[in-house]
């Protein structure tokens, strides 16, 4: 393989440019020109598409959201729009292409490998959602940007004798909602992937108050439903005083963390020797933090679960 693509897709996560990075330079490192693709799927059929050498990737290792730029692309997921994308691929001599991305992104990089065309996946999304690896590439610095916020938000929550109710990212996931609840000493987690009752809640409130205890954090997962509509449902049993945060888009930016560097410059890495030795239709990612790769098609089959013992212990650490 003499020249190979990298595209990113979908939403942005830290450490997307560090893989990029990575690619890029160990590709030209085994002589292997890189050819950056602009804008995701939707660039690939317009063919804005460029060679990358080492330089173009300098000073990116720091930099949140992605230099390749990302988008979404309805057109991309028919026959036509992929042989689009095929097509211009084939006038730059591309060979191989590693795509940087979640769930939508590898259903793109399945279709082309179907068509013949050898791709690798890397999970790159703050929502930790990827069947078959431990951690995605931008968890980590999203998780640690909840965090923060919800050190800060304590501190008022705190001064003011109110309830908080914090609405995290993760779309279908109760990842970042989990792990930031059990970091930020929450006194209630709510996730996709765990029934719960509201009267259990309200319960749990009132055995505080009965305590003494004047103040809350209630972390809630966007895939549960509305921070709002819960925060009145709270009002309106308790008669106490809510205030709804609901951090959005903040937690997709930022610099990485050090661990999203290290795993995304590993996995950007491994995706490019998985290409130069044939491989296609391939996702890498991390388990007991040793590099595997699985089939796309395989993950994509599979449903993301998260560690229910990490709730159950922050059920028990709340009380």
């Amino acid at each position: 393989m003499k020249k190979i693509g990298v595209l990113t897709s979908g939403g942005d996560s830290p450490g997307m440019n560090a893989a990029v990075r990575a690619v890029v330079r160990k590709a030209i490192y085994h002589n292997i020109e890189v050819y950056g693709i602009y804008q995701g799927y939707t660039g690939l059929m317009t063919g804005q598409i460029k060679k990358l050498e080492l330089g173009s990737v300098g000073d990116i290792i720091h930099r949140g959201g992605t230099v390749l730029y990302s988008a979404r692309s309805e057109e991309f997921k028919t026959e036509e729009g992929q042989k689009k994308g095929i097509e211009q691929l084939r006038k730059f001599g591309i060979e191989g292409i590693v795509v940087i991305g979640g769930d939508g992104s590898y259903r793109g990089a399945e279709k082309l490998t179907q068509h013949g065309f050898p791709c690798v996946g890397v999970p790159g999304t703050i929502d930790n959602d990827i069947p078959g690896t431990d951690f995605t590439i931008g968890f980590d610095t999203a998780l640690n940007t909840v965090i923060d916020a919800i050190d800060k938000i304590r501190d008022t929550a705190t001064s003011h004798e109110r309830t908080y109710i914090i609405e995290v990212m993760g779309r279908h996931a109760g990842d970042i909602a989990l792990w930031a609840g059990l970091a930020g000493g929450a006194e209630t987690i709510l996730i996709p992937e765990a029934d719960y009752k509201m009267e259990e809640v309200i319960s749990r409130l009132e055995r505080g108050h009965e305590r003494g205890k004047r103040h809350s954090i209630i972390v809630v997962a966007e895939g549960v439903g509305s921070a709002v509509d819960i925060g009145k449902q709270i009002e309106s049993s308790l008669n106490i005083e809510t205030r709804v945060s609901i951090l959005g888009h903040i937690q997709r930016g930022g610099s990485p963390t050090a661990f999203d560097r290290v795993l995304a410059s590993r996995l950007g890495a491994r995706a490019v020797e998985l290409l130069m030795a044939g491989k296609e239709g391939r996702a890498v990612g991390i388990q007991s933090n040793k590099l595997v790769d699985f089939s796309i098609s395989e993950a994509l089959s599979q449903k993301h679960e998260v560690d229910l013992s990490m709730y159950q212990l922050s059920t028990e650490l709340s009380i």
